[in-house]
């Protein structure tokens, strides 16, 4: 080889060797940064592991685990009932004033309105129908549709008892 072509290889060399040297530092100090800072954690993500991870029961043992699971029985209940529509009223008004006037007072979705002309087909079914039809829903063969529980389902049954029992005591 000529002496130019060997100062070449030389210097080329040189110049590979810084380069790998430089790629090799910046390799270094990005898995230096990786790992100094923290990742972020998304809020619906971190939400949905701490909703699969918690626990599905508890464990009560001897008496003091039985006035413990009879304290969070009564607070389930009650945690249930301030939880439950229209605050777990009773009064079938209320609960048709908020709920089943939407349907009941303008006849959507084929709703038989409050007068006897709709309903006197109905009641020869007896209560016991109409108390399930509106607690399990039901499609009519008009094509009528009620939703279950009247599209909430946070009424409880007796609630559903209550604003049919309203509603058949004011049929017009």
């Amino acid at each position: 080889m000529r002496n130019y072509d060997l100062e070449f290889l030389k210097r080329f060399s040189i110049v590979i060797a810084i380069l790998a040297i430089v790629t090799i530092g910046l390799i270094i100090f990005a898995a230096y940064l990786q790992r100094t800072i923290p990742t972020e954690v998304s809020p619906t993500a971190l939400k949905r592991v701490e909703e699969r991870i918690a626990p599905v029961g508890a464990v009560y043992a001897g008496a003091t685990g039985a006035s413990a699971q009879a304290a969070a029985a009564a607070a389930a209940t009650a945690a249930a009932m301030a939880s439950g529509a229209y605050g777990g009223t009773l009064d079938g008004k209320v609960i048709f004033d908020n709920l089943c006037t939407a349907c009941h007072t303008t006849g959507v979705g084929k709703a038989p309105t409050l007068d006897h002309s709709h309903w006197d087909a109905r009641l020869a079914q007896g209560k016991d129908t109409l108390y399930k039809h509106a607690m399990e829903g039901y499609t009519g063969p008009d094509g009528g549709i009620m939703p279950p529980k009247g599209g909430n389902a946070g009424l409880s049954e007796e609630q559903i008892h209550a604003a049919v029992d309203w509603m058949l005591a004011n049929l017009k």
